[in-house]
């Protein structure tokens, strides 16, 4: 299907929002009318530079309080309007949105209100033009779809017909199921938004906090099959309203909008397609593979980290199996959990043991099908990155995530070609290990400008499914975190934002920190292996205990056995969870063992303030590590 986005939803001038959609693909623009207001070129030249950049002019909006109660204001409405369809012959646009009016005067009375409309689509057919009649959803007396869709049937005239807008319709809890009722010749336009639920007035919610769609909290696909079983044929357009869109770079923010309506067209319920491909689907989106496991994850590191991560490591039961053929890349394992140590450190750009470095930098996921899961992530946009590899080196295709992660695409299982080949056995695999069998998640913190954009791009380019966003206070503000897995959970991304920016005198001790949390059958039995090796093993102050005593009341000797090892817990109505985590490892990473009881499937959120608190506590005051317990 055709794509469209308004220009309200991108940064910049009308210049920069026009390069951006033709940029990302987009078929055709809304142009919104303080974007024409300011721009310096006339409407003719606007029309021209969209032809040269290959985009339709689809609409033209919005056009306010047109319908009256005061005669002389109905005169003057009219007056305007004549000189905005002047603009739209100009523009090489067809169709003008036309809003249910907010004005003290707005009429309060249907046959009205479809006789001035009637009267404004005579002047507009006599130019070929069309009226696209809107219903806000905080109009004055016209509100929902279907009063607008009642007032256009009452005006009956060809070339006005209503415009349905997924944002007005689904934020008011409006059943879209009656669209389908609407004749599909009377569906002059469609307007796209998703939205998380709030509750809080409609036109804040609405000015302020509309997202791509897959981004929020509203069933699109659903709202998407009635438009598209009543016979709308129209373009899929977009209207965002959005503070962090507003401000980012246009043409990241009309990629993201492409790829979010990309992945709406495969996700659309349409009468049929239940068991099969959506009809709506790009026919070269190819399906997203299966995702069966974490293959590695890859911490780039300095010569001052280094050391650090890799005594660590081996003191929480991995060994050090590996040396790759042409890069300076350690492979550490245990059981299925894998880790890559990359030496990224440039001697000529600072003193790497002045400031000890490292990051979570690269994701290996095994793919069912790596080729397919590459060719669907380009199709969905996604950056490639480049990667140069030796003659008898794996082929693995890898791209971007939003905040600069590469996420590689794995053989799934040991075969033929595997990455593993590319690594020289190097020392000797561990006696007993710690009971680490995997890699249960990976924790990445993203920069919030780009948490939204962050799940959008798991979930449509990896086939992942977010789960439910989760928000807790933090010793420094509230955090928000949402992970995204697949159905089986074997791949497991913990995704986390700071709410509001911090600032620059005051700063947690740990920015931006990420980790990885290993799997385990017994945490305890884990936490005491790799304590008597002296692995770096973060302590839980006592307070924590006493709380947990009384809040969930453990069993004794089980809560005795976390204190002592500084083990925390949680549990819902599916299972229980324990987890214990290490020191910070260079300047933001640490990892986590956790050990899943039942069908606990989250992250022990609740947890997560105490951990933060200690991580800061040994930051700030650089305590050297004590022995738990002492």
């Amino acid at each position: 299907m055709r794509t469209g986005i308004a220009t309200v939803c991108l940064s910049g001038t009308l210049e920069d929002k026009l390069a951006a959609a033709a940029s990302a693909g987009f078929d055709g623009v809304e142009i919104f009318e303080n974007d024409l207001v300011a721009a310096p070129w006339s409407p003719a030249r606007v029309r021209q530079h969209c032809l040269e950049l290959g985009l339709s002019v689809d609409l033209y909006q919005p056009f306010r309080n047109f319908d009256s109660t005061d005669r002389e204001t109905f005169a003057a409405n009219l007056r305007r309007a004549e000189h905005k369809l002047d603009l739209m012959e100009q523009l090489g646009a067809d169709t003008i949105l036309v809003c249910s009016s907010v004005a003290p005067d707005a009429a309060h009375d249907d046959d009205l209100v479809a006789e001035q409309l009637h009267t404004l689509a005579d002047r507009a057919a006599e130019r070929g033009l069309l009226i696209a009649y809107e219903a806000l959803a905080w109009g004055r007396y016209v509100h929902t779809y279907e009063h607008s869709w009642e007032i256009v049937r009452r005006a009956d005239h060809p070339a006005l017909g209503v415009c349905l807008d997924s944002f007005h319709i689904l934020s008011l809890g409006s059943d879209p199921a009656a669209i389908r009722s609407v004749p599909g010749d009377k569906l002059f336009f469609l307007q796209l938004a998703d939205a998380p639920r709030l509750d809080m007035d409609v036109l804040q919610w609405s000015r302020h906090h509309r997202l791509f769609p897959g981004q929020g909290s509203f069933d699109l696909p659903g709202f998407l099959g009635h438009v598209l079983a009543a016979g709308y044929s129209g373009p899929l357009s977009l209207e965002v309203f959005n503070d962090v869109f507003r401000q980012s770079d246009p043409e990241r923010a009309a990629v993201d909008a492409m790829r979010s309506l990309l992945d709406l067209q495969e996700r659309v319920e349409t009468p049929g397609s239940a068991a099969a491909r959506r009809p709506t689907a790009p026919p070269e989106l190819p399906h997203a593979p299966e995702l069966t496991g974490h293959a590695f994850t890859e911490l780039a590191v300095d010569d001052a980290s280094s050391g650090p991560i890799a005594d660590a490591l081996e003191k929480l039961g991995f060994a050090h199996t590996g040396r790759h053929h042409s890069k300076p890349v350690q492979l550490w394992q245990q059981g299925e959990a894998r880790v890559l140590l990359n030496n990224t450190t440039d001697h000529r750009e600072r003193d790497a043991v002045d400031d000890p470095r490292a990051a979570v930098t690269a994701l290996g996921l095994e793919s069912d099908d790596p080729h397919r899961s590459a060719r669907r992530a380009e199709a969905l946009l996604a950056p490639v990155l480049p990667r140069s590899r030796g003659a008898d080196e794996a082929v693995l295709h890898a791209v971007a995530a939003p905040d600069g992660t590469s996420v590689f695409f794995c053989p799934a299982g040991e075969h033929g070609g595997s990455w593993s080949a590319d690594f020289a056995p190097a020392g000797n695999a561990a006696e007993a290990g710690t009971e680490l069998t995997g890699t249960d998640h990976v924790a990445l913190t993203q920069p919030f400008d780009h948490f939204d954009e962050a799940a959008l791009f798991y979930r449509s380019v990896l086939g992942l499914e977010p789960e439910t966003t989760a928000e807790f206070a933090a010793p420094f503000g509230l955090v928000r975190s949402r992970a995204v897995t697949d159905p089986r959970r074997d791949v497991r991304i913990a995704l986390n934002v700071a709410v509001l920016r911090r600032g620059e005198e005051w700063v947690p001790g740990v920015p931006a920190p990420q980790h990885v949390a290993f799997a385990t059958g017994d945490a305890i039995a884990a936490a005491r292996r790799m304590r008597a090796r002296g692995a770096p093993l973060l302590e839980i102050p006592d307070n924590y205990y006493d709380d947990l005593d009384a809040r969930l009341a453990p069993d004794p000797e089980l809560l005795a056995a976390m204190r002592e090892c500084s083990v925390l817990y949680d549990r819902d109505e599916h299972g229980e969870f324990l987890h214990f985590y290490t020191e910070i490892l260079g300047s933001r990473i640490f990892f986590e063992v956790v050990q899943r009881i039942g069908g606990y499937s989250g992250y022990g959120t609740v947890n997560a303030p105490v951990r933060m608190a200690a991580h800061r506590r040994l930051r700030v005051t650089g305590s050297a590590r004590r022995p738990l317990g002492t």
